[in-house]
């Protein structure tokens, strides 16, 4: 295989699941138990014929689905499963779908009816400023009509980091660039829309600034209303 550095979201996600494959033979072949060590980045990077950068990336999704472990300065571990769970594991993983936008959007108002919760709940003052901040940064942006989608998806990645749940944040954080591209490409935030948010993202940030969790719910209920019913409208 000849190493390329740069390709395109489907040519990563096709040689992604070609290294995941080739893993999976090699736990397999050399009968690896769990707390087994792989060989080093190096020496897989080399076999597989692949760059560094895109084996780390494969095996950080096998870390995200607990099937390998990396220790630093260690290396990278099988993680603590059977061989049938792991087989079978690896074996969704490698037919999973490209998530369409509406998967996408439905997936974040889940992500995202939970996090606001969470952190009326959990926020932290510092957290809580951070949010706040990026209110204001989107504020600014499409009062003076400039495209604010980053800054829109940043305020709900501050909710996520607020909500204290390392797990929901490291979700939100994945789907996050496909929404990005998503929102661009399908030009989903009108001015209308963008304006309206204004007040809804307040409403949320001061439920969660009063740590009223039933009340922030509701109120981030209200601002994807209008965003489910653009990605389901027949």
């Amino acid at each position: 295989m000849i190493k390329i550095e740069a390709l395109t979201r489907e040519d990563n996600r096709a040689v992604h699941n070609e290294i995941i494959a080739q893993i999976r033979y090699l736990i397999n072949n050399k009968n690896l138990e769990p707390g087994d060590k792989l060989p080093s980045e190096r020496m897989l990077s080399e076999k597989f014929g692949v760059t560094r950068s895109l084996l780390r990336e494969a095996i950080q999704k096998l870390e995200f689905y607990g099937i390998l472990k990396s220790i630093p300065q260690s290396g990278t571990f099988v993680a603590n499963i059977g061989a049938i769970a792991m087989n079978g594991m690896i074996e969704d993983i490698l037919r999973l779908k490209k998530a369409d936008f509406k998967d996408l959007v439905e997936t974040r108002i889940l992500l995202e009816l939970k996090t606001c919760r969470l952190a009326a709940i959990r926020r932290t003052e510092e957290q809580l400023e951070q949010v706040y901040q990026a209110h204001i940064a989107y504020k600014t942006k499409v009062l003076n009509g400039n495209d604010a989608v980053q800054e829109d998806l940043l305020f709900h990645l501050a909710i996520a980091k607020a909500s204290g749940n390392s797990s929901l944040n490291t979700l939100m954080l994945i789907i996050t660039p496909e929404i990005i591209t998503n929102f661009t490409k399908y030009h989903v935030c009108d001015k209308n829309m963008a304006h309206l948010s204004i007040q809804e993202h307040q409403d949320i940030y001061d439920a969660i600034k009063n740590q009223d969790p039933k009340f922030a719910k509701m109120k981030m209920k209200v601002h994807f209303k209008a965003l489910y019913e653009y990605c389901y409208e027949d």
